[in-house]
């Protein structure tokens, strides 16, 4: 039968390992009690299984980076899409997200290289000199752009940086899930975080992840069709798939306008490739105001594309960490466990003291997701901030999505970057390696000029200390 399963093979082996981590946690306190995910139980159940068993049954990990790379775009476009729930207070939350993203890429970037470098020179002089960019890649875009660009570089000569993108991510998701989980909890017994949020996050459904037997349960979502028409899900996720086939094709007017510049627009227009749930995102706003230009935002729910997003996050967490390859780690383990491990301590100070004074409203939560976003990827920032705020009512998450677009303005010199390293791999000339490293420090120093202007007499006050000693907003 010429008929393809691939995609539902692996989607029915991802949904396996997600109801059986469900379990798990049910019965398990220590997973309750650091409520880590269950697309992370999953994953790493599924790990060694896509390693050493289902090769030899035929079915390949080769198509699960791919499923991250497409389902975090969803989750992004599904956020642009929906409509803010809160007004805006006028506190900046859209600018302020962006400017502690790009800090964050500035701070990975320019650590990562500096400690390729002295690997380079000292224990691993076969090393390409790009890998120290896997660190943001991995943690700070995510499993789907990791694998993209990293392959990308294979043009280059470069081979496995795709699977050691994957790496990182998941290394991302663990600091992710036990730092954020830790520092939430830490954020309960200092009082940073209001009675109301406490109590939540005490409750024992949320400890279990799942509410027991004839218990009130929340609504998940709103008919805003009649369903002998078209049922509300197909029209909410057909919008998202409308807006992602124009993403498409929107990428593949730009590689066409970029072939035209020859080898330079190609590996450009490879990176871009690679960011598409940036350019995801922009066509979920683009759509969202076609919408409203026409009356006819009503049509779409908050709650459902909530559902969609909540979905795309799980399944891309799982399958992302079942995608790495375990014979490739051990082939790099030493560069990959000295950035990353040094990168993460850097990281997870450096985020939790900018953000906890550049923001005046919402500040923890904001904290949490940017920490979530900038040590283990975008999806996982969203999944820690869903901790305490399932369903998204505060504006954290959708300042989050539009700053995507700021955020992607303002990356444009950093993207160009990612690429110069790999001529000093080549050439041996290492004037183009010393340039990134010092656009990297530029990025460091234009974020913190608006962090002074914007963080205020917060900025320096209080600089000793990790979080900024003052009552959350």
């Amino acid at each position: 039968m010429s008929i393809q399963w691939t995609m539902f093979i692996n989607l029915g082996i991802i949904s396996a390992g997600l109801i059986l981590a469900t379990w798990i946690r049910t019965r398990i306190k220590f997973f309750q009690k650091y409520l880590i995910p269950n697309p992370l139980i999953a994953g790493f159940i599924l790990l060694p299984l896509y390693n050493f068993v289902f090769p030899k049954l035929g079915i390949s990990p080769a198509n699960l980076g791919e499923m991250a790379y497409h389902l975090l775009s969803l989750s992004f476009l599904a956020l642009a899409l929906k409509t803010p729930e809160e007004s805006k207070s006028g506190n900046g939350g859209t600018f302020r997200t962006s400017i502690s993203v790009l800090f964050q890429y500035g701070v990975q970037g320019f650590i990562g290289l500096i400690l390729t470098f002295f690997l380079i020179k000292t224990i691993m002089p076969e090393l390409f000199h790009s890998f120290g960019y896997l660190l943001p890649l991995g943690f700070g875009l995510g499993p789907g752009q990791a694998y993209s660009i990293g392959e990308s570089w294979n043009a280059y000569g470069v081979v496995d940086a795709g699977n050691i993108g994957l790496t990182f991510a998941a290394i991302g998701f663990i600091i992710c899930s036990f730092g954020g989980i830790f520092f939430i909890n830490y954020g309960i017994r200092r009082g940073w975080i209001n009675k109301e949020k406490v109590a939540f996050l005490l409750n024992k459904d949320i400890r279990s992840g799942i509410h027991p037997k004839n218990s009130k349960l929340p609504v998940g979502s709103y008919q805003t069709t009649e369903t002998e028409a078209i049922d509300t899900m197909t029209l909410n996720l057909g919008m998202v798939l409308l807006g992602y086939f124009l993403t498409f094709l929107l990428l593949t007017g730009i590689e066409y306008l970029l072939s035209f510049a020859g080898s330079a627009g190609e590996q450009l227009s490879a990176t871009l490739w690679g960011l598409s749930f940036v350019f995801a995102a922009l066509t979920g706003m683009l759509l969202k105001q076609f919408l409203r230009i026409t009356n006819a935002q009503h049509i779409m729910d908050n709650l459902t594309l909530n559902r969609i997003t909540g979905m795309s996050v799980d399944l891309m967490f799982a399958s992302a960490i079942a995608a790495i390859s375990l014979v490739m780690v051990m082939e790099y383990w030493i560069p990959i466990f000295t950035v990353a491990g040094i990168g993460a301590i850097v990281v997870s100070i450096s985020s939790i003291w900018f953000t906890s004074r550049i923001f005046s409203d919402h500040r923890f939560l904001r904290s949490v997701m940017i920490f979530g976003a900038t040590t283990g990827t975008l999806s996982t920032g969203l999944a820690l901030l869903r901790v305490m705020d399932p369903d998204f009512k505060t504006p954290v998450a959708t300042d989050f999505s539009y700053s995507s677009a700021i955020t992607f303005v303002f990356a444009i010199p950093y993207i160009l970057t990612m690429n110069m390293p790999l001529r000093t791999y080549i050439t041996g000339n290492y004037n183009w390696f010393w340039i990134a490293v010092l656009i990297n420090l530029a990025y460091i120093l234009f974020t913190g000029t608006f962090f002074i202007k914007l963080a205020g007499k917060r900025a320096f006050k209080h600089k000793f200390k990790i979080w900024y000693p003052e009552e959350d907003g």
